[in-house]
């Protein structure tokens, strides 16, 4: 039985139960919140390890991106996926420029969703698999350690998401080699369109940028996808 524990932020209360009840058969500890001020309450004591949310919570129309934002705050790798019924590009875009991990809408299948969640929580259980010679990854300025899922730029830390850390991993471990988007979204286990990719980079070389403003590291191939610059 998992001991993970998962926090579902969702305002409707069949729905919240139904994902609660689902998730809780593959022994995750399920916990559900109706709204922001509900969960931020709870966070406050402990945070779970990982939160699925929707955008709308009930009056509070863009709760989910707010609450995304405050967890943001307090960790970087939290794994975050938003869940919800909005599906345009915009608000995709949106959701995951604010360092969510996966955004999913809510007519994929509790199966496909179990596997998300599944994909998400292997990424951090890798970490604890890794040989020790592996732990760490220096190119140039650029150090990656793999058992604390951490960064840092010329010995300042870089607060990275879980996908992102696994991003720039891929491309930072072959510098000079073209990594497509699907190679990304492979090796970083999510699956979204080609848009969402791109505001994962660059927010990545923002966060590269607020510690060296010359930061130029990642260059993008046309039409063929990213690469670690030699």
């Amino acid at each position: 039985m998992s001991s993970r524990k998962i926090a579902i932020i969702e305002d409707e209360a069949v729905i919240r139960d139904n994902y609660c009840d689902y998730l809780q058969r593959y022994g995750y500890q399920v916990i559900g919140y109706p709204s922001r001020q509900a969960a931020l309450t709870a966070f406050n004591v402990c945070l779970p390890d990982l939160v699925i949310l929707d955008i709308g919570l009930a009056d509070d129309i863009d709760g989910g991106f707010e609450l995304c934002r405050e967890l943001r705050i307090r960790s970087a790798t939290l794994p975050i996926i938003f869940l919800t019924a909005r599906d345009s590009d915009f608000d995709s875009v949106a959701g995951l420029r604010l360092g969510a991990d996966d955004y999913l809408n809510k007519s994929i299948s509790l199966p496909h969703l179990t596997a998300r969640i599944a994909a998400l929580f292997r990424r951090i259980e890798a970490m604890t698999q890794t040989q020790p010679q592996q732990e760490l990854l220096i190119k140039g300025d650029l150090s990656l350690d793999t058992q604390r899922l951490s960064a840092t730029w010329q010995g300042e830390p870089v607060s990275l998401t879980v996908t992102e850390f696994w991003m720039v991993h891929s491309l930072a471990r072959h510098p000079g080699h073209v990594r497509s988007r699907g190679q990304l979204m492979e090796e970083a286990q999510i699956y979204v369109d080609e848009a969402s990719i791109s505001s994962h980079i660059k927010r990545i070389r923002r966060k590269f940028q607020e510690i060296d403003d010359r930061f130029d590291q990642i260059e993008s191939v046309y039409s063929a996808g990213y690469r670690w610059r030699t």
